[in-house]
């Protein structure tokens, strides 16, 4: 089992409130990612969990048991850092099987699970080595290893693969994949890659300056952000936002005096929110608005145009790859009528 329970978190470091107030319940076999901008507390509370952070106010719940009071080696967890933190002189299987031997295990268990995580790793063939004559992407997996073998009631990842290149990245967020899918374990992922957390996680947690603006699956928070914070942050390119007027009857209106029909259009929503793949490239002057071609963004099977619309400011569009758009031409937009989002003066989504 490796249900963990969140009531009321909060950190403080002297006089600065670092989380503030968190509620959170991860399921037994779940994968959680967090996620945010730098400083925004995903580490401190993947700390918190793991014991290494204390905790100001509330508690922390793993199997219904309380244990914001007990020591990390109480806690039946095991974490895996950014860093390997691998010992140089020892072998990888020494390596893995160090946890145990100190516990004191036979060495005959030690050998055995070694011998089996090493397998689902692939890295039997490296057991001999020593870390410094393995890859990055190796070494990562050997120190994930190192974790799966003690059997922890749940893995806590702490931006496991910031140290690899980007094709190492999308190797190594495979293999965890598949690992969560193979084990069934807990796992709780902090990154700020939201490319690792809508690829990994079963539901993403956002965090912003120490509460969470967010929780929900990938999809969820893509398709219906809550607030703005989290349609810009999710999501590449993010979320288009633009002011807007609403007339509670299913119409906006942008600036310039254009604008469309929704049935999300709510009465008193301040801001519209638009995705770039959601935007049909029409002729100037139909359409909800019109702009000039700023950039224009090759991709192979997708180009990406920026779009100067005047007093709206820029918008991204996602257009097919095969595209003979060119910089300054001037093109109207058509918006999704169901695609859109609309937001209150105090950025929070709203509908009719």
């Amino acid at each position: 089992m490796g249900a963990i329970k969140l009531k009321s978190v909060e950190k403080w470091f002297d006089t600065v409130q670092v989380i503030k107030g968190v509620d959170l319940e991860v399921f037994d076999g779940e994968f959680v990612v967090f996620v945010g901008p730098s400083g925004c507390g995903k580490s401190t509370l993947l700390r918190m969990i793991g014991g290494l952070e204390d905790i100001s106010r509330g508690s922390i719940d793993i199997d219904g048991n309380d244990v914001s009071d007990q020591p990390p080696s109480q806690r039946g967890l095991s974490m895996v850092f950014q860093s390997y933190a691998l010992y140089p002189h020892m072998s990888v299987r020494d390596n893995m099987g160090f946890s145990l031997k100190t516990a004191g295990a036979p060495a005959a268990e030690i050998a055995a699970k070694v011998d089996a995580v090493a397998e689902t790793l692939k890295l039997t063939d490296y057991l001999h080595r020593r870390p410094k004559e393995l890859s990055g992407g190796q070494r990562q997996r050997v120190a994930i290893g190192r974790s799966i073998v003690r059997e922890p009631t749940a893995f806590l990842f702490d931006e496991p693969l910031s140290n690899l290149d980007a094709a190492l990245r999308v190797e190594m967020r495979y293999e965890i994949s598949k690992l969560h899918q193979s084990l069934r374990a807990t796992m709780i992922y902090v990154t700020h890659d939201q490319v690792e957390a809508m690829t990994l996680a079963d539901r993403i947690v956002v965090l912003n300056a120490g509460t969470i603006a967010q929780v929900g699956t990938p999809r969820e928070l893509y398709n219906t952000p809550a607030n703005t914070f989290v349609a810009q942050f999710i999501g590449s390119p993010k979320m288009n936002l633009l002011t807007c007027e609403t007339d509670g009857a299913g119409r906006y209106t942008l600036p310039g005096g254009r604008g469309g029909e929704s049935e999300a259009a709510a009465a008193g929503a301040t801001q519209l929110g638009i995705r770039a793949e959601h935007i049909v490239v029409t002729d100037a002057g139909s359409g909800a608005c019109d702009g000039r071609v700023d950039v224009v963004e090759y991709l192979g099977s997708d180009t990406f145009l920026l779009v100067d619309c005047g007093a709206m400011g820029s918008l991204s569009v996602r257009i097919n790859g095969d595209s003979n758009l060119q910089p300054n031409d001037q093109i109207g937009l058509q918006f999704d009528p169901a695609r859109c989002t609309f937001f209150d003066t105090e950025g929070l989504a709203v509908s009719q």
